[in-house]
């Protein structure tokens, strides 16, 4: 129970004060409390697909809120946050240890220690938030509901945005995206998947201060956060427009290992070539670097022939292959050959560290790991889509679509904004790991604070189609070689979070914070005038 312990010397009641801070003794947790914490921040994962029980992530969120308010020591609730943020991280994105040993080559111990040692750093952004709110509880005098209901969910929302863009970020499992499906959803095109994890937060804390006296108030506040979230799932952002596209999204299937090797290349073009022209639809999209090589390095008449499939189908082709610009710059790009020969390209703007760009002093390690085009130039921020018929497509590669705010700005500030969006991705890289199920729910997040359907090309999976309500309309069986083939509608129109982007969560992150303080003034106040 979150009770306030009497201080030696206070005349402060316990029993009448069930509100109040809690006070502990020592500010250093056990290592069984940190060894705790590790395994219910590993616990979240159960939250995120192919499980999806995400009311496992509010118990675990609760957990956290609840350690941390057992005690006033900031260095505590740190040391908490940051091995609670370890395991949440390193269960979310163990997926990488794959990437390193199979692909990059590494020793199984420093592809182990590679892990550790990232899940270290992302650990830091949970001490973050539990340290920054028991700073802020111990400077406002808090009473234990405002701390667990406004600030601990603030705090653990903005450490999820800053995730998102210290260091170039790296926001894979925040808490937001568990919710692709349930209520909380509704609330993405308002506040994004940012604001949401301020939400999980609201609900973490309500479980908590079900061990407090005011039990009733949270699970009233509890009901209506879900019933609201449940309720903006019916209201319509925005409008379907234009007429309907056939599109055909190939899988290929090529294993990892065989695809930068010259000796499965002709293959691999000839794969592509024939999937690619097997049969017309508006539009053909292939995976991220189907085509693996530079154009100029291409058989003579490859792109021409595809030109000329294109011409006379009236088909639009968006492929996935390296673009060389000059010596030792090139990108990760989409290029669109359409009916009527118009040159567009899209590149890559938000680069993979390690994987597409080298970071100031570890080129040693890319070096060690081998990566095929791991110095990639970055594309501008703002890209204009491509044209089909009457429709706008915005490509993403990879988990670009991880960056909403990124996707948001490009649709604000496009004077023609896309009416759908394209992900072309390859995460072969990882096997066969959690990492696809998840990436499909980062997409089915970008749809539902857009209100555009996304398409989805990949090499081994998710090639799916999502409709502008998050609905998952067709996927293919990950893991196989095929083409989905389906017919998409594009919509029109802002959604608040296209228009706001960051702004929204911020500004709601920011009320909060002053309810708290000015809950905190009144309490302050009130104690005063008790004492005198």
């Amino acid at each position: 129970m979150l009770r306030r312990r009497t201080e030696p010397g206070s005349t402060s009641n316990p029993a009448s004060d069930p509100v109040s801070a809690p006070t502990l003794r020592g500010t250093r947790p056990s290592l069984l409390l940190l060894a705790v914490a590790v395994l219910a921040g590993g616990a979240s994962l159960l939250s995120f697909q192919p499980i999806g029980w995400w009311p496992v992530q509010f118990l675990s969120l609760a957990w956290l809120f609840y350690q941390v308010g057992m005690g006033t020591s900031v260095k505590r609730a740190t040391l908490v946050g940051w091995a609670f943020g370890f395991g949440w991280s390193v269960a979310g994105m163990h997926w990488l240890y794959i990437f390193m040993t199979r692909f990059a080559h590494l020793p199984v111990i420093l592809a182990t220690v590679g892990v550790i040692l990232l899940g270290l750093y992302m650990g830091l952004f949970g001490a973050f938030a539990a340290g920054v709110a028991a700073w802020i509880r111990k400077r406002w005098s808090l009473p234990v509901a405002a701390f667990v209901l406004l600030v601990l969910p603030v705090t653990w929302g903005v450490s999820e945005w800053m995730r998102g863009w210290v260091f170039t970020g790296f926001p894979w499992a925040s808490s937001g995206y568990a919710h692709d499906t349930a209520p909380l959803a509704g609330y993405a095109p308002l506040i994004g998947v940012y604001g949401m994890g301020i939400l999980v937060g609201v609900i973490a804390g309500c479980l908590v201060m079900l061990t407090q006296r005011a039990r009733w108030q949270s699970v009233g506040l509890l009901v209506a956060v879900l019933a609201l979230g449940a309720g903006l799932r019916t209201v319509e952002w925005t409008q379907l427009t234009g007429q309907p596209i056939t599109v055909r999204l190939l899988q290929g299937n090529i294993p990892q290992d065989q695809k930068f090797d010259e000796v499965f290349l002709a293959n691999i073009l000839e794969r592509y070539h024939g999937l690619i022209t097997a049969a017309p639809a508006d539009l053909v999209a292939t995976p991220e670097t189907a085509i693996p090589r530079f154009p100029q390095n291409l058989p003579p008449d490859y792109l021409e022939s595809l030109q000329r499939f294109s011409t006379s189908t009236g088909s639009t082709l968006a492929i996935g292959m390296p673009l060389l610009d000059g010596p030792n710059q090139y990108a990760n790009s989409l290029v669109a050959i359409s009916p009527e020969p118009k040159p567009y390209r899209y590149d890559k703007a938000h680069l993979v560290p390690f994987g597409e760009f080298i970071p100031p002093g570890f080129r040693w390690f890319t070096d060690m790991m081998n990566i095929p085009l791991s110095d990639a130039t970055r594309g501008a921020a703002l890209q204009a889509p491509f044209a089909v018929k009457d429709q706008l497509v915005l490509p993403n590669i990879c988990y670009e679509d991880v960056f909403g705010e990124e996707i948001a700005y490009q649709l604000r500030n496009a004077p023609r904004p896309a009416t759908m969006l394209l992900n072309v991705s390859n995460l072969s890289w990882y096997g066969q790991t959690v990492a696809i199920p998840q990436h499909l729910q980062i997409s089915r997040l970008r749809t539902l604070e857009t209100g555009r359907p996304m398409l989805r090309s990949t090499n081994d999976g998710a090639t799916a189609v999502i409709d502008h309500r998050g609905n998952i309309t067709q996927v293919l069986p990950f893991y196989t070689d095929g083409v989905l083939t389906a017919t998409v509608r594009g919509a029109t129109g802002m959604t608040p979070f296209i228009r706001l982007g960051s702004a929204a969560f911020l500004l709601l992150g920011a009320l909060m914070l002053l309810g708290a303080w000015l809950t905190g003034r009144r309490y302050r106040n009130n104690k005063a005038k008790s004492n005198s």
